[in-house]
């Protein structure tokens, strides 16, 4: 089946989007209540306000759509359409006061993906993009660069600490291997990277909302 993808899919995604922004950046530098998970990654109130809203406007607009998400339990995971979101990517980021986080929200239709955003709502920057649809940053198009030879490229990671046993040892050599790797950047790295400021990226111990939607 050719895979093709709705207008007004594309239209309400950006609207998850807006509903998002407007959420993070009236919780940004702002005190919050903060709790940590049984592996000490951190979740907010923010993370879970953005999820709820966003699952209620999909549950709203598209009843017969799935959703799994970061914060909460995944619902009709074997839909047509499945909805992927996490509601804030950098969590880290986000209660140090760093504006690189971000919303990502992926859909699939019958578990391919076919359109994703990268919302980060301090800086006012969203990329999309998806089947038949080419990367854009706000609204408009943009694409990766040519880098020939891997000591050429520039290599982001979101951290070192991140990779461990095999995965340390070859995230080393292609460390080495890259003109520069950077850390710290979560999911804004993959805006650079869509946009051509950087190369490569490498990442280890990613779940499906960390990457479907990219």
């Amino acid at each position: 089946m050719t895979q093709t993808i709705d207008k007004d899919l594309i239209i309400f995604a950006n609207r998850l989007a807006n509903e998002s922004r407007k959420i993070l950046r009236n919780h940004f530098r702002k005190k919050i209540k903060i709790r940590y998970k049984s592996d000490q990654s951190p979740v907010t109130e923010a993370d879970t306000k953005v999820e709820k809203k966003l699952r209620m406007l999909i549950q709203r607009k598209y009843p017969k759509h799935g959703i799994i998400g970061e914060e909460f339990e995944n619902i009709q995971i074997n839909a047509e359409y499945l909805w992927c979101l996490d509601p804030l990517d950098g969590t880290a980021a986000f209660i140090t006061g760093k504006p690189l986080f971000g919303t990502l929200i992926g859909l699939l239709r019958e578990k391919i993906p076919i359109f994703g955003i990268i919302e980060h709502p301090i800086l006012g920057e969203r990329w999309s993009g998806g089947i038949n649809n080419p990367a854009k940053l706000n609204g408009k198009n943009t694409k990766v660069r040519k880098c020939k030879n891997i000591s050429n490229a520039m290599l982001y990671a979101t951290s070192p600490e991140m990779f461990e046993g095999k995965n340390k040892k070859s995230f080393q050599r292609l460390s080495k291997m890259a003109k520069k790797t950077q850390y710290g950047a979560d999911c804004y790295a993959y805006g650079l990277l869509a946009s051509g400021h950087i190369d490569l990226i490498a990442e280890a111990k990613m779940k499906p909302c960390d990457f479907l939607a990219l």
